[in-house]
């Protein structure tokens, strides 16, 4: 019952740092102000873009990316050029570069000094369509976001399935594993002929147990009552007989054999 309680312990730890790290994520990401899931484009300037009107273009008032307080506006309102920019402090945009007739990038920066400017964020425009480029911090936040995710869905997958009770403890019980295994298509498992050899050695044995113990009941008919075989006994010979015959080769044996004749004997041949 300790190591059960301790686990309860360490997987309820896991799953509170595991949600602890998703609220802190999705705090950090601010989706009011959050502009990197929009785009903007206005078609009737697609054809006739080029670095000259880029500028005039992103300050479209439609455009959300676009801030009216910006020194551009200033610039705009006096019928200055941009070259004046320079001399200015606050928020700008440039045209950062430049990749005709497809690309461009725009860098919103804090114009602090003619020398010293602080990027602020960076656009790009590909076909005529605005997007804002992501920072740093959002493209981690991001990355974090979606492990984090990943973890929380795991950990909820996994409890789903995870079984407790005390005579046992812990284990698994998959539903969609027993499921996969009832709907799978039972192959019935073809039987294999017996060899010649099989057969005959089947045959010789049955013939052998028959010989040995003759059965002692036959069934004429199926359903018929079966009747007792009657086994014909050989005579056995009468004890008189069988002590006549043990007598006789001990008598046989008893008897003196008959004298051998030596061999002739060699006489020499008279010339």
């Amino acid at each position: 019952m300790k190591t059960s309680s301790n686990y309860d312990r360490m997987h309820t730890d896991d799953v509170l740092f595991v949600r602890l790290l998703f609220t802190s994520v999705m705090a950090s990401v601010d989706f009011k102000d959050n502009l990197l899931g929009i785009s903007w484009v206005d078609s009737g300037w697609v054809p006739i873009l080029n670095p000259g009107n880029v500028l005039d273009y992103f300050s479209e008032r439609s455009n959300p990316f676009y801030d009216r307080t910006c020194n551009n506006e200033v610039v705009k309102m006096q019928r200055l050029t941009l070259e004046h920019l320079n001399q200015m402090v606050g928020v700008e945009y440039i045209l950062l570069h430049a990749q005709e007739p497809i690309l461009y990038i725009i860098r919103k920066q804090q114009r602090q000094s003619p020398t010293q400017d602080i990027p602020l964020a960076d656009y790009y425009i590909i076909a005529g369509v605005v997007y804002q480029a992501p920072d740093l911090g959002t493209v981690i936040s991001s990355r974090a976001l979606s492990a984090v995710h990943g973890i929380q869905s795991a950990f909820d997958e996994a409890m789903s399935y995870c079984r407790y009770h005390p005579s046992k403890g812990y284990w698994w019980h998959f539903k969609d594993q027993e499921e996969r295994e009832k709907n799978k298509p039972k192959t019935k498992k073809k039987e294999e002929a017996s060899s010649l050899f099989q057969r005959h050695r089947v045959d010789t044995l049955l013939l052998d147990l028959r010989s040995k113990f003759p059965p002692t009941f036959y069934q004429p008919k199926p359903g018929e009552k079966p009747i007792p075989v009657e086994v014909k006994k050989e005579p056995e010979p009468p004890a008189e007989a069988v002590k006549q015959e043990e007598r006789e080769p001990a008598t046989k044996s008893s008897a003196p054999a008959p004298p051998s004749k030596p061999p002739p004997e060699k006489r020499a041949r008279l010339q």
